[in-house]
């Protein structure tokens, strides 16, 4: 069973988010990955999240622009949700990090930097708290 959950906002991300998938694939770690968008599907992301399988123990969410998916998921779900956002969009990035980081209080997201290197460290620290959890 798949133990983490990735899910980008749009298809256009899916190349973005290859970098991690390939990372899982070299340690064996189970992934989903999925497309799913806060602003053009709201009711079908809030019923998956909420009906995930328990063998979930961290969820990615990639997104650019507003970036409001990994709060949604976070505010949806009580596992850690690591936010990541693309380099897309007039400020590259910029205007998704900031919604990522600027959370209200009890929707936690560990947000990791814009681009290529926060898409592949989104997977080294998901490596890293599947390990502590074992």
């Amino acid at each position: 069973m798949a133990k983490v959950l990735v899910v980008a906002g749009s298809k256009s991300d899916e190349t973005f988010v290859k970098q991690a998938l390939d990372l899982f694939d070299e340690w064996n770690i189970d992934y989903n990955f999925e497309v799913m968008s806060a602003h053009r599907d709201l009711e079908k992301l809030t019923v998956y999240i909420k009906n995930l399988d328990d063998d979930y123990k961290v969820i990615i969410a990639v997104a650019g622009l507003a970036a409001a998916l990994p709060g949604v998921i976070a505010s949806l779900s009580s596992l850690p949700v690591i936010g990541v956002p693309n380099d897309v969009g007039p400020l590259k990035g910029v205007d998704a990090l900031l919604s990522m980081v600027q959370m209200p209080k009890g929707v936690p997201v560990a947000t990791m930097g814009i681009g290529n290197h926060g898409m592949k460290n989104a997977a080294y620290f998901t490596k890293r708290l599947l390990k502590e959890g074992k």
